[in-house]
């Protein structure tokens, strides 16, 4: 299996980690063979090759119409290679954010202070993803749930994603689980508090958000499911004044991010 990752933001973020493991001892993420490819080589992109060089992983220098062949594939909009790939083959997806599930909640429900989970519900869009998953890692989430099916949780968009992410999408701990209900049952009973997003809620200047919390997004177009919202301990909305009815998710998640970490501060 072969993936592409194009962007100096997505690409600096994975060089950087594994850098960081392997000063640590760590073999990264085992079965995987990590491969730069180079075209031209500018400041951002010797800032990279030295975490490369940290991190044992190959660099091969090309030219620009070998870079545009191997690029050609991905969505448009990660076309723009800018003079430097990266190349990785094997299993790369057991990557080191991935969490499970069923042990991060043993573990939470026994630590003490603030801890903020986000429900992703049937948000498809790997652009959205990718810039929630870049809230979460600015405002201190400590999760993403997301579910196994009708979502981007497979991440085959994930260049788009770890793109939008600005490098995030390395870095943000991320579980799949087969069932968003029942994982939502799961951190009631270990103590977290559940605030679905959605327009005809409560505003969120008069929630007080708990110290284990859980975010609920749902979709732009169907919103939470109901047997999800039905978990929910409050339904929360965000103020607007401007004449079209909603928020992009991905901007409501950003704003009820930097509200539960603001009144933690």
């Amino acid at each position: 299996m072969k993936q592409i990752v194009t962007g100096f933001h997505a690409i600096e973020e994975k060089v950087r980690r594994l850098a960081d493991e392997s000063g640590k001892g760590r073999k990264g993420q085992d079965g995987a063979v990590f491969t730069l490819r180079v075209s031209k080589v500018g400041p951002r992109v010797k800032k990279i090759l030295d975490f490369a060089k940290k991190a044992n992983i190959s660099v091969q220098t090309t030219d620009s119409r070998s870079l545009d062949s191997l690029v050609k594939t991905l969505p448009e909009v990660a076309r723009d290679h800018r003079g430097i790939v990266l190349e990785i083959e094997g299993d790369f997806k057991s990557s080191a954010n991935a969490v499970d599930f069923d042990q991060w909640v043993l573990e939470a429900k026994e630590a003490s202070g603030r801890k903020v989970v986000v429900f992703l519900d049937s948000i498809t869009d790997p652009h959205n993803v990718g810039a929630i998953l870049r809230s979460c890692d600015q405002f201190g989430a400590s999760l993403v749930v997301m579910p196994s099916r009708h979502s981007a949780s497979d991440f085959s968009d994930n260049e788009i994603i770890a793109r939008s992410s600005a490098g995030a999408s390395a870095y943000v701990p991320v579980a799949v689980v087969p069932n968003l209900v029942r994982a939502a049952q799961s951190l009631k009973e270990a103590g977290f508090w559940l605030y679905g997003a959605d327009a005809g809620g409560e505003s969120v200047q008069s929630v007080s958000f708990a110290d284990k919390s859980v975010i609920v997004m749902g979709s732009e177009g169907s919103g939470i499911a109901k047997l999800l919202e039905e978990q929910c301990d409050t339904i929360v909305s965000i103020p607007t004044c401007g004449k079209i009815d909603s928020l992009n998710v991905s901007v409501a998640a950003g704003i009820l991010l930097y509200e539960s970490y603001r009144q933690k501060l």
